[in-house]
């Protein structure tokens, strides 16, 4: 297997030296202090070295941090932060007196404390959490905003295990095991205390996967070995929404891979800023509130999640160009739980709405856009700036088109091979090709099959790749009923609520999704009609209430407008933030700026940066 040397770096979005160095383990001292916001303290590093004692300088990753003090093996060390280069951050340079030799280690204790311009922590007033009693700040490291919380070798190609010791005067959770709770400390004078919480990360992980909250946190368990956390007011609704399937989603994993590895699984759901609809967090998912829409229609994010503690969490991708080795696979396994757990159409229905988010990321970016590719070239580019359905969809369908070229029996058994493989690693897209080439060697029949992929045109051609044949069981219904509406014109039809009354939410939002994707949008008549008769923006499920909106948006129904203003108040998910601000900029560029300077601080860093870039940019002053 080919792994880090010190002449191969291959992660063209971080500035250290990984190829010289490596880090081992990672122990963050840290406290969580509410009152400036900030993360104060000092982490300590064990670093190998990977050469024959020619390396005399370490470079690090950071970011918008302020560096007190570094210390070598316990004394005080030459050290320098150099100019930032965007979007990268400011390189940390400890220089040594001589050379390590060659897989010996050397320590660094580093003080440090994360200031108002860092990118991955996010931090709530007292009024800005739901029962306003007490502050809550939160952690979203993928994918390069680690180094803005302490400084690493900030790239996936690296793995290390953590010991987290956190300070908070609220409960904390951290993406590891917790070891205790301890070490009271009286706060100032009509303070509360600081507790000393502590986590241990016994399986090595990237520095993407650091993750800590802190908040007025409740807790639930949800399963054999699984708990729910969130706020407790939150926590009746969110346990129920979960405990019905997260062991049949754990079980169902587990058959198709192996055995889960990281002991317990839980879920965190955070306030409704948190940008992504999860983070796959190893022992403590993070969650987005959305899917807690009191119907158990929107919990596959969970299986997705979990998904991600075999694939991106044991196994990762080496690099950001290679993310869909982590989504990818991800979201054909949460499929193949969706398969498993409800029955086999689900696989092929998900699939079908897979599609359409992969249709609107090509026709976002254009069908020659860099970022459409299976492999794009991010060197000096911002990973964040590639995030989208991509890497999820157009990695699921080459991994659905490989599935269905061997064969489902033997896939199956590549599957384990795959992750036991890898475990513990990271590879690249030409490392993924050699395994299963290697696997499948001494099988006539899928060696000849496999010879005749053309792996270039999958890896590196922009745009669609080819669309599977999908099982339309649970679909037809939808995109039948999406087509009255489309012809509704020359072939009149009287909407019911019986049109959708027996509809999962998931097939309401495959028939919007289609309504998305019609190159003639419906006239404002029709959807105001479709509105008042099928009720799709009102109840719980965001996942179908913003679709409507953007239907409505696409169509200039004005009558949209001022709700979706609302409705970006309250979710701060990028999957609805973004494109809702992008139609309604389409739309009324004012409410849109107003909207947006209204709730900017609101939404998490990433997000917020992001729709700054769609509404002004790059150039905003």
């Amino acid at each position: 297997m080919a792994h880090v040397t010190a002449s191969t770096p291959r992660d063209p979005n971080t500035l250290s030296n990984y190829n010289k160095w490596r880090t081992s383990h990672v122990t963050a001292n840290l406290e969580i202090d509410f009152a400036t916001q900030w993360l104060k303290g000092n982490v300590v590093l064990r670093l190998k070295s990977l050469t024959d004692s020619e390396s005399k300088e370490i470079r690090l990753d950071t970011s918008y941090l302020d560096i007190k003090d570094v210390k070598l093996n316990g004394a005080a060390a030459k050290w320098a932060l150099e100019p930032r280069s965007e979007p990268y951050g400011s390189p940390l340079s400890i220089i040594l007196d001589k050379g390590v030799a060659k897989d010996k280690e050397v320590e660094l204790d580093i003080s440090l404390r994360t200031t108002d311009s860092c990118t991955a922590l996010q931090w709530f007033s007292p009024a800005q959490t739901s029962n306003k009693k007490h502050p809550y700040m939160f952690s979203q490291c993928q994918a390069i905003h680690a180094r803005s919380v302490f400084p690493c070798q900030d790239t996936p190609d690296v793995k290390a295990t953590v010991d987290f010791n956190i300070r908070s005067r609220l409960p904390v959770v951290a993406s590891g095991l917790p070891t205790g709770t301890k070490d009271f400390r009286p706060g100032k004078p009509g303070e509360s205390g600081t507790l000393l919480y502590t986590f241990r990360q016994g399986i090595p992980i990237p520095s993407y996967l650091f993750a800590i909250a802190s908040g007025d946190l409740a807790s639930a368990s949800v399963g054999p070995r699984s708990t729910v956390v969130t706020g407790p007011e939150e926590l009746t609704d969110c346990k129920w929404e979960l405990e019905h399937d997260m062991e049949r989603f754990l079980e169902a994993a587990e058959k198709i891979v192996f055995p889960y590895a990281w002991t317990t699984y839980n879920v965190l759901v955070l306030p409704s800023s948190f940008p992504y609809g999860g983070m796959e967090n190893p022992i403590f998912t993070f969650a987005t509130p959305t899917i807690i829409s009191k119907d158990r229609e929107n919990i596959d994010v969970i299986a997705h999640e979990l998904a991600h503690s075999w694939s991106g969490n044991l196994v990762s991708n080496a690099s950001w160009e290679h993310f869909w080795l982590n989504e990818g696979w991800t979201t054909y396994i949460e499929r193949r739980i969706q398969g498993a757990v409800h029955s086999e159409p689900h696989f092929h229905f998900s699939a079908l709405i897979g599609w359409r988010a992969l249709e609107g990321s090509v026709e976002m970016y254009g069908k020659d856009h860099e970022f459409t590719k299976l492999v794009p070239d991010l060197k000096g580019k911002d990973p964040d700036d590639a995030f989208s359905s991509i890497p999820y969809e157009k990695g699921f369908v080459f991994l659905y088109y490989l599935d269905t070229l061997v064969g489902r029996e033997k896939w199956d058994k590549y599957i384990p091979h795959y992750f036991k493989t890898w475990q513990q690693k990271s590879l690249d897209s030409f490392e993924f090709k050699k395994t299963l080439l290697d696997f499948f060697a001494s099988d006539a029949e899928a060696s000849e099959k496999l010879a005749g992929v053309d792996w270039d045109t999958w890896f590196f051609a922009p745009g669609y790749p080819p669309k599977p044949a999908f099982d339309d069981t649970l679909a037809k219904p939808c995109t039948d009923l999406a087509s009255k509406w489309q012809h509704r014109q020359t072939t009149p039809f009287t909407p019911k609520p019986e049109d959708v009354s027996r509809w999962t939410a998931n097939q309401a939002v495959l028939f919007l999704e289609t309504l998305l994707g019609s190159l003639s949008p419906l006239s404002t008549n029709d959807i105001a009609d479709m509105g008042a008769v099928y009720a799709f923006d009102k109840g719980e499920n965001v996942e179908v209430v913003a679709r409507y909106f953007q239907v409505g948006l696409k169509a200039r129904l004005e009558s949209v407008y001022v709700p979706t203003a609302e409705l970006l108040g309250k979710v701060g998910r990028m999957k609805f933030v973004r494109p809702l601000f992008r139609e309604l900029n389409r739309c009324d560029r004012g409410l849109a700026v107003k909207t947006f300077e209204k709730y900017a601080g609101f939404y998490h860093p990433i997000c917020r940066g992001l729709v700054e870039k769609d509404l002004f940019g790059e150039g905003r002053e």
